[in-house]
């Protein structure tokens, strides 16, 4: 009886490990890649060509997507966005961005196509 009782815990203990691996990668993640940026720019906010290049012409933003990027989030309330070729996606967790501003990257996550938004799962960066 007591065996059976350590298997019947052992079992249940690793079917809720499996179900917890389950749940923290998804089925449908995806993998995107593109440029760490800012709505502002990205979503033509303040900029006529989704880019960066008419903000770098005013001297005082920077003289790169990282410094344009950066001024756009902290000064022109922007958030961090996936930049990928004419697609523009909204990022769930901020904090995991934050260092990579103007970066290629390479963002793995659910994408919810109502709203745009990536569920971030992890972000690495690419050479």
């Amino acid at each position: 009886m007591r065996f059976w009782k350590q298997s019947t815990l052992c079992l249940i203990a690793l079917n809720l490990l499996c179900g917890a691996g389950l749940s923290v990668f998804s089925g449908d993640d995806k993998v995107f890649t593109g440029e760490i940026g800012d709505s502002q720019c990205a979503m033509n906010v303040h900029s006529l060509d989704k880019s960066h290049q008419e903000m770098l012409k005013v001297k005082s933003v920077g003289k790169t997507a990282e410094d344009c990027t950066l001024y756009c989030i902290r000064n022109r309330g922007g958030r961090y966005v996936l930049q990928s070729k004419s697609k523009v996606y909204h990022l769930d967790k901020q904090e995991l961005v934050e260092g990579l501003a103007g970066r290629k990257v390479k963002v793995t996550g659910t994408l919810d196509s109502k709203t745009e938004t990536i569920q971030v799962r992890s972000i690495d960066p690419l050479p």
